[in-house]
């Protein structure tokens, strides 16, 4: 049986995909929305109730997560981290999504000890043991057709069928065997470039189109991120152990989530000269839908000026170059 292993990256000349995801944090940012509180039931199941006190979504699950009663409902989403009762759970899923009316959305795919993490602005689902994606407002993007499917990284996102799980020794799941395939964000397979450029992806020996397009206004918001490039990069790289050269700290920007419903901000994701996102959490940036106001997520709930993270990161990298003068990634002069 032919196999395949991913470690942060998708790689089909290898003989096993092995799941292992850096766990980054998606903050999402809502407009003002109405009131809903979880409710728990004598019998211990949880359901959503309005502010009127009315039922949205009835008490039928049995959630993980410590939710008490009369808790708010965050985000775009009603997220039940859990089972419901009298139901059998469907394989590689972890938990219900509904809308904020009540409607049933989608099941999240089970990654670690819970849902689905946000890559990119989506996340994967599992519908009848098939997967998908859904966006942050539970809008299925990407129809649930493949047996398996990987989150999306640079525009691109590695998907089988045909393929099944296998657990490693290491108490991690290996998806083997199947055909495999790139997808770009409409989910529509992608083949490799017949005329190459300096700007393609390179996934497992091949070259893939450069996923992004750009308009006027879009492509200024990135001009502001590469002014800053050789700072951020010094930033990032300061504590890497092994000398890297100028063109290997290199970082790149792209847009990958435009501006939506709950959601008037562009999403832009910072990427390694691999063009990997994985080990890039805190250098993940939001700009107002005008172009005109920048921020930084970080791992802080709420969002931050640019200028007021970029202070911050600065103040530690000369704190830790002051603590390891021997480090070979100086800051530039």
């Amino acid at each position: 049986m032919q196999s395949f292993r991913l470690h942060i990256f998708f790689n089909p000349n290898m003989k096993k995909v092995l799941l292992i995801i850096s766990l980054i944090p998606m903050i999402s940012y809502s407009q003002k929305k109405d009131v809903l509180k979880y409710f728990i039931s004598k019998d211990s199941l949880v359901g959503v109730k309005n502010q009127k006190g009315e039922i949205i979504v009835p008490a039928q699950f049995r959630v993980f997560s410590n939710i008490e009663n009369g808790e708010l409902v965050e985000g775009e989403t009603i997220h039940f981290d859990g089972s419901k009762k009298g139901e059998e759970r469907e394989k590689n899923a972890w938990g219900y999504i509904y809308d904020r009316k009540g409607n049933f959305l989608y099941q999240p795919f089970l990654y670690d000890n819970g849902a689905d993490y946000f890559q990119e602005g989506v996340r994967r689902l599992v519908k009848n043991g098939k997967m998908g994606f859904a966006d942050r407002n539970g809008t299925t993007v990407i129809e649930a057709t493949h047996d398996f499917v990987f989150p999306f990284n640079y525009g691109y996102a590695a998907f089988c069928d045909g393929c099944d799980w296998e657990k490693t020794d290491d108490e991690h799941k290996a998806v083997v065997g199947g055909t495999w395939g790139i997808m770009n964000d409409k989910g529509e397979t992608v083949q490799p470039s017949s005329k190459q450029s300096e700007n393609d992806l390179e996934v497992g020996g091949e070259r893939y189109p450069y996923p992004f397009r750009y308009n006027e206004k879009e492509k200024g918001i990135l001009q502001f991120f590469e002014k800053q490039n050789q700072q951020l990069s010094d930033i990032y790289y300061v504590n890497h152990y092994n000398k890297l050269s100028e063109n290997d700290k290199k970082l790149f920007f792209e847009i990958v989530e435009r501006p939506k419903e709950n959601f008037p901000y562009f999403n832009i994701n910072t990427y390694d000269n691999g063009k990997m996102n994985s080990g890039l959490s805190r250098f993940n940036f939001i700009v107002s839908e005008d172009g005109k106001n920048f921020y930084a997520s970080d791992y802080d709930v709420e969002k931050i000026t640019f200028e007021k993270w970029l202070k911050k990161e600065m103040k530690e990298v000369e704190e830790f170059q002051k603590e390891h003068p021997d480090n070979p990634n100086k800051l530039s002069k």
